[in-house]
């Protein structure tokens, strides 16, 4: 039998971003952790909550987990489906999105995401899949969620390598660019803790830190000069019922568990 204590670096992550939907309606959800943290939302606090993917799924029901965006599963149940003009066009560039939920390689202070290279642009030491719908979804959803598997100065540097999806405060920067509509990035989930944006056009802060974590850990292992909050607190473990439902439910082939 599973226990509270009994759970892995990821599955605390998972959880913890799970915990943040708690009161989000509509989630456009990218595949991997996200999908796991809005699957494992629905199962134990919000079964209301409605996931959309990027293919052009709108409220989808999948009966197992999804492999990628175009996975049948995505679209059997789903409330519906229609192409991806409509989706991109009516539904996220409509408003209709609360939580844009989505991983990057790298995020800077202000909630900018690099997922194109890692490294200089003409000789990467890594080339990545690039925005895909990153860039829209952060400048239309509600807000936007970012869970990253790694906290370290690389994933969090001072400078990022290649801005994909921009902030609203890198916009703000350019008087010429038109601001996004969205509040952009509000919440960061690392194996460490939780940042938060509360200004639109603030950095981001500091608000909890995983079982076992000290904010100076944490300040460490960030490439900024990191803001903490007055209200530190500490993220809740895992319980027994959460841990199952990922393993025994979820993710039952370890895909994205690891």
């Amino acid at each position: 039998m599973t226990t509270a204590a009994d759970f892995t670096e990821t599955e605390l992550v998972v959880c913890a971003a799970a915990k943040m939907l708690a009161r989000s309606n509509t989630v456009f959800a990218g595949i991997g952790l996200p999908t796991l943290a809005v699957d494992l939302a629905h199962r134990t606090l919000n079964p209301d909550i409605q996931l959309v993917y990027e293919s052009g799924v709108a409220g989808a029901h999948p009966e197992s987990m999804a492999e990628g965006i175009a996975d049948s599963v995505v679209v059997s149940g789903a409330e519906a489906v229609v192409n991806m003009h409509a989706l991109f066009g009516y539904v996220l560039q409509g408003g209709n999105v609360d939580v844009g939920f989505l991983g990057a390689a790298q995020i800077d202070r202000f909630g900018s995401l690099n997922t194109t290279v890692i490294g200089d642009w003409e000789s990467p030491k890594v080339r990545l899949p690039g925005s895909g719908g990153a860039a829209d979804i952060m400048a239309n959803a509600g807000e936007v969620f970012v869970i990253l598997r790694r906290h370290d100065p690389a994933a969090l540097p001072s400078e990022l390598d290649f801005v994909t999806s921009a902030s609203p405060v890198r916009a703000a920067e350019h008087p010429d660019f038109i601001q996004p509509r969205g509040f952009g990035v509000s919440t960061v989930i690392t194996p460490l803790g939780i940042l938060r944006r509360k200004d639109r056009l603030g950095e981001l802060e500091l608000t909890h830190v995983h079982p076992g974590v000290t904010s100076e850990q944490v300040q460490e292992q960030t490439g900024w000069d990191l803001a903490i909050s007055d209200d530190l607190s500490v993220t809740q473990e895992p319980t027994g019922e959460e841990v199952r439902l990922l393993r025994d439910e979820i993710d039952t082939v370890r895909l994205y568990l690891r």
